[in-house]
């Protein structure tokens, strides 16, 4: 009678041990995958990475969020360094308080971003005269506004500041590249003076021409003169109503632009459900960053309206971290 229970108790001992190990195998699987799902997310990418500010430009038009705070804003959602826009300091000011108002400004931005442990990359310049104006009576006032925000970059401690050389009025190919190898050399030849770049974003126009804009860059030829390639800013000429007529290749464009870059802008707009941007294969514009042998930083700017300021944010960063790892 005491033989068959002592064979079951052998028998619930057995399966309870088989029971332990495979609970413990499955648990040693879990963790196996758990840690290299983590390696993938700490993939340091070949790039730093830096928030541009009109990211958040709707918080900071309408007032939610004060221009002064885009350092503290900038350290909690997790970056080390941003790129200024100075518009969203300048709106409304008057023309005459600039000179007096600008290096207030970028005392109190250095004060903060010091603060928070920010690091300055660039300041992105917009609405200070034409540098590719034909009438060089124009083009010297635009220069002359410049330099104003290139003694900001000096007191932030910023590399570079992106100017633009997308015309505001209808001139021919040829006078936009007169006259941008002279409005923008000149302007390159002071900075260099201050130690800082001054480098041209594809912005709209002929500066969204590839081919165009990198012309300008070879007959410039200066080692402080560069570009700011935007992965969507490729538009050359809108119709009536807004909608691009006129579309440059978007792949080519940065590919033309890299060997000047000096600076890169990850602009994004919609995303899947897969975290892809709908409108920019992310993997193919990082190769060609990647291959054109670039190690700064890449600046997320989102612009979509399908997220918050903020979710595209992160969407963006994340994308990038998931295309750099495909690389």
């Amino acid at each position: 009678m005491t033989r068959p229970k002592q064979i079951s108790i052998k028998i619930s001992i057995f399966l309870l041990v088989i029971s332990f190990a495979m609970f413990y195998a499955c648990k040693s699987e879990n963790k196996s995958k758990i840690a290299v799902v983590s390696s993938e997310e700490i993939v340091t990418p070949f790039f730093e990475i830096s928030l541009a500010q009109w990211s958040l430009n709707r918080a900071f038009r309408s007032k939610k969020l004060p221009p002064m705070d885009f350092a503290k804003k900038a350290k909690e959602l997790g970056f080390t360094a941003v790129e200024y826009v100075s518009g969203l300091y300048t709106s409304g000011m008057k023309e005459e308080d600039k000179s007096v108002m600008i290096p207030q400004i970028a005392k109190k931005l250095k004060e903060q971003s010091d603060l928070y442990g920010i690091k300055n990359v660039l300041i992105m310049i917009d609405g200070e005269g034409d540098l590719a104006h034909s009438d060089k009576l124009v083009r010297d006032k635009a220069i002359e506004n410049h330099v104003r925000w290139l003694n900001a970059a000096v007191t932030l401690g910023c590399t570079s500041i992106r100017v633009n050389l997308s015309p505001n009025r209808s001139i021919s190919a040829a006078d936009w590249h007169t006259n941008s190898v002279d409005g923008l050399g000149r302007l390159v030849l002071i900075a260099a003076k201050m130690n800082i770049n001054v480098i041209v974003e594809n912005h709209g126009g002929f500066s969204s021409d590839g081919a165009k804009l990198a012309a300008v860059m070879a007959v410039i030829n200066k080692p402080n003169c560069g570009t700011l390639p935007d992965f969507g800013n490729f538009c050359i000429s809108r119709d009536a109503k807004g909608a691009c007529s006129n579309l440059y290749d978007m792949y080519k464009g940065v590919s033309e632009l890299m060997p000047y870059a000096k600076g890169v802008s990850a602009k994004s707009y919609e995303f899947d459900a897969d975290g892809n941007e709908t409108k920019i294969d992310y993997v193919k514009m990082l190769r060609i960053v990647k291959d054109a042998g670039y190690t700064g930083h890449i600046g997320i700017e989102y612009e979509g309206g399908g997220l918050s300021e903020e979710e595209g944010i992160i969407a963006t960063k994340k994308l990038l971290l998931k295309a750099a790892s495909k690389l």
